[in-house]
């Protein structure tokens, strides 16, 4: 089959190695590609949340949930899964998973990213190094699907939020909101 490109996550870059990737670092690889670049698409979350104020963060237009929220949202899920990676129980709740702490200054919004880079990182690191047979087995439950399911599922539910994170910003500057910083 050729030879692949691996990656290791270092501070959000992507380290390229030789070698073919097993399953697990493949979905590692995506895990970080739509945190920090390198993707199919070409949109990655650390990109398109650059330039965002925690005032535009913490915008709502009409309906939408507000930027900050959506990050929120989006990591909730990678921060469960990282728990029952390490062990732990799986306590994350769907009603729960929009219930973002307030963003009251630029500090708090500099702390979500952060730990958003963080935990996205973390994730990936616990993936890279299961076997890649732990894959077809279920996670915690039969009811959640496989471990394949819930790790690449993550990655999905970014993709999809990272969307609306790009709509929602693109009708805040058409609304003039960027320029302001006005929330």
């Amino acid at each position: 089959m050729g030879e692949t490109r691996g990656w290791q996550a270092t501070g959000g870059k992507t380290e390229e190695r030789s070698g073919a990737m097993k399953n697990t670092e493949q979905i590692a690889k995506h895990l970080i590609d739509v945190h920090f670049g390198a993707n199919w698409t070409g949109a990655n979350l650390k990109a398109k949340l650059a330039d965002v104020t925690w005032r535009q963060a913490t915008a709502r237009v009409g309906s939408f949930h507000s930027i900050a929220t959506l990050v929120f949202h989006m990591n909730y899920y990678v921060a469960a899964t990282i728990q029952v990676l390490r062990g732990g129980t799986l306590d994350a709740k769907d009603e729960l998973s929009f219930d973002s702490p307030p963003v009251e200054s630029a500090r708090d919004w500099e702390n979500l990213k952060d730990k958003t880079w963080s935990e996205a990182e973390e994730l990936a690191s616990l993936v890279e190094r299961m076997p890649d047979d732990q894959l077809s087995e279920f996670f915690v439950e039969e009811k959640y699907g496989t471990y394949f399911r819930c790790l690449q599922g993550p990655v999905e539910h970014c993709h999809y939020h990272l969307g609306q994170i790009a709509m929602v910003k693109t009708l805040l500057e058409r609304d003039g909101d960027a320029s302001s910083g006005a929330s």
